[in-house]
């Protein structure tokens, strides 16, 4: 077992770490460069995922990514006193120590580390280049004394999913040109250039054995690394003086000064934000969210990435969180390329569900709703920009999606006599409750699900919309579908006990668990029911699902339910739908509440109240400016799965953007 040991002491209350927590090893951070790549490790800088690395670079963005440079460790030399500022967590031990080193770190606006020993102080400061494979460190010696400053980077070049051993292939060709370097993992490997703006290198090759990812552990996923170092970098730091070191998959930007690269940086950063953004929490949020908003190589577009660290673009992750991270923000050139990149790749009336990670494989469609959620986005986008030559451009791509449910497209997606819309084959799920492995489906929802035929009714509504706008001829068969659901939807999904049951199957077994997706059927633009039952719907996921961190997936006295989401992967997938709660549905719930209430400012300030604890979980637990995937059913507090997510991240700003909350 890994030696258990509290960091806390080392290291001071900053706006995103309290004095309190037990363990700084679960606070992590990153930071991207908007072609997928990223940098992220722990405050303490122990990384401890597989997925931490300083450079993580995209190479067909925004996947193929590459851990290129895992970390680099930091020694000081003040006086005749040797102080290790790095730490490293082994099988057995942890080493060096570093941790005891650090005085304080803060996240804004760039990941900064404050070191203090032997008399001496140290600045770590960590940035990406925007649109560019490349990250920069920066020491800066902030104290009085003059010190020397030894750098030893940790090289990986392997694949981000997996883990790298000492391979005999990996030979780390280096070629040197005085402070210029170009490393060549093994032969055909993608090239690395680095370079150090002070100091002289010294040749000194050895592998770091057996470096352990205690959250790939917790994971039931292989825990041990083996990383290599081809040497040190050495220099002296007087007071005030800073020194830079680089990496790049990208030879030509070692050319341009690293001052002049933060500062476009800084400067980057702070105009992320409207102008009408005056609370600090939606600005913060509005940043954070930036990140999920990537360049895709094979379409020249963007796209939005689902989460980070593992996700690549998902089309129902993207549809979803297009809404707050572009078009609630006014970001109209970015919310249009986002709709158009998945439009390209329509397939039989369906977008991918995902990209996957590499560029040899074709992108996956085993969904039903990601393609109905895009409907969403276009009316919350023509709603925002009044975009009448954008939707002449996508009309026809609307109209196909639309004829292809009706007809019948892949994974037996079809619309009913009754007008409503069924789909799934047995073994594989295409709602968002998809946890699968193999052919074992966890929550299985074969048939009508009642979020679905929500979503495909505001679907039709909203092509009814865009048609009446560009002066289309009304279609009546379009017109004849919308009156079917209206007056089968209830009659199919309610249920007498004052909800709406989750799924039916085509042969007639009912799912009445209490589940969220009931949510969007008082959410969504167009509704079904009656005010009186919209009001039992939102009563009944306050009453068995809400939690201050998000919803429960499952109500917490069904036999089904799973309090916690741990374990190996069988164990977390086996709960993924089960009771776990997701943060991206609560402000789902909130604008159910709005709509069946008067929008009151005393509501406004209850449910801002509400949300005090997400607000909490943002700056200061886990991934600090971030929101994770999900939380625990039962007692939910930490943070889980994906440490920074798009759609969690996305609908809070969506919510206190459209309802003006002040949190």
């Amino acid at each position: 077992m890994a030696q258990d040991f509290n960091y806390t002491s080392a290291v001071s209350v900053t706006r995103h770490t309290l004095p309190d927590h037990q363990n700084t090893l679960t606070k992590e951070w990153i930071v991207t460069n908007g072609l997928g790549g990223y940098a992220s490790s722990t405050v303490i800088g122990t990384n401890t995922r597989r997925y931490h690395g300083l450079l993580v670079a995209a190479f067909n963005p925004p996947t193929g990514r590459k851990v290129m440079v895992s970390k680099v460790e930091e020694t000081i030399y003040c006086g005749n006193e040797e102080v290790h500022l790095s730490t490293n967590q082994y099988p057995d031990t942890v080493y060096p120590e570093g941790y005891h080193h650090i005085k304080q770190f803060t996240r804004e606006p760039l990941p900064t580390t404050w070191f203090k020993a032997g008399g001496a102080e140290l600045l770590k400061t960590i940035f990406m280049v925007f649109n560019s494979n490349t990250s920069i460190v920066e020491y800066k010696n902030k104290g009085e004394k003059e010190f020397i400053l030894r750098l030893n980077p940790l090289f990986g070049v392997r694949d981000y999913h997996g883990l790298l051993h000492e391979e005999h292939d990996y030979h780390f060709f280096l070629k040197n040109n005085k402070n210029e370097h170009s490393l060549y993992a093994y032969a055909g490997a993608e090239p690395l250039y680095f370079k150090h703006t002070k100091g002289i290198f010294t040749e000194q090759r050895y592998w770091n054995k057996n470096i352990f990812y205690a959250l790939e552990k917790l994971r039931g996923q292989d825990y041990l690394e083996d990383l290599y170092s081809t040497g040190y970098i050495e220099c002296t730091l007087h007071p005030g003086e800073s020194m830079f070191l680089m990496f790049s998959v990208e030879e030509g930007v070692l050319a341009t000064d690293p001052e002049e690269l933060k500062t476009n940086e800084l400067n980057r950063i702070s105009e992320l934000v409207p102008s009408r953004a005056e609370n600090e929490f939606l600005k913060d949020l509005i940043i954070s969210g930036e990140q999920f908003i990537v360049h895709r190589k094979s379409t020249e577009n963007y796209s939005i990435i689902a989460g980070y660290h593992w996700f690549t673009d998902w089309g129902r992750d993207s549809m979803i969180a297009l809404r707050g991270l572009c078009i609630a923000t006014g970001k109209q050139k970015e919310a249009k390329s986002v709709i158009i990149t998945f439009l390209k790749f329509l397939n039989q009336g369906l977008i991918p569900n995902r990209f996957t990670d590499y560029e040899n494989e074709c992108p996956e469609y085993h969904t039903i709703d990601a393609t109905l959620w895009l409907f969403i986005a276009v009316y919350e986008y023509d709603q925002k920009f009044d975009d009448i030559p954008f939707l002449k451009n996508i009309y026809e791509k609307l109209k196909e999606i639309i004829d292809r449910h009706i007809e019948g497209t892949l994974h037996n997606i079809h619309v009913t006599e009754k007008g409503l819309l069924s789909g799934g084959t047995p073994g594989l799920p295409l709602t968002w409750m998809d946890a699968r492995i193999n052919d074992h489906v966890f929550t299985p929802r074969t048939g009508y699900a009642v979020e679905i035929n929500a979503l495909w009714y505001n679907a039709l509504r909203i092509f009814e919309h865009v048609s009446v706008r560009l002066e289309k001829k009304s279609n009546h068969s379009y017109k004849a579908l919308i009156y079917k659901i209206e007056n089968n939807f209830e009659e199919m999904f309610w249920n007498p006990k004052g909800y709406l049951n989750d799924s039916i199957s085509e042969t007639g077994e009912v799912s009445q668990c209490i589940r969220p997706n009931q949510i969007y059927a008082v959410s969504l633009p167009f509704t079904l029911l009656a005010k009186s039952k919209e009001e039992q719907v939102v009563n009944t996921v306050r009453k068995y699902l809400v939690t201050p961190y998000g919803l429960r997936t499952l109500a917490v006295n069904d036999p089904q339910f799973k309090p916690l989401y741990s374990g190996d992967v069988w164990a977390r997938d086996a709960a993924y739908h089960q009771g776990t709660v997701w943060p991206f549905l609560l402000p789902e719930y909130y604008t159910a509440v709005f709509k069946i209430n008067q929008n009151s400012s005393l509501l406004k300030k209850d449910i801002a109240s509400e949300l005090k604890k997400l607000k909490e979980h943002f700056y200061y637990d886990e991934c600090l400016n971030g929101i994770s995937e999900v939380f625990d059913g039962s007692a939910p507090r930490s943070g889980k799965g994906c440490m920074q997510q798009a759609w969690s991240v996305s609908n809070l700003i969506l919510l206190i953007l459209k309802f003006d909350l002040e949190i």
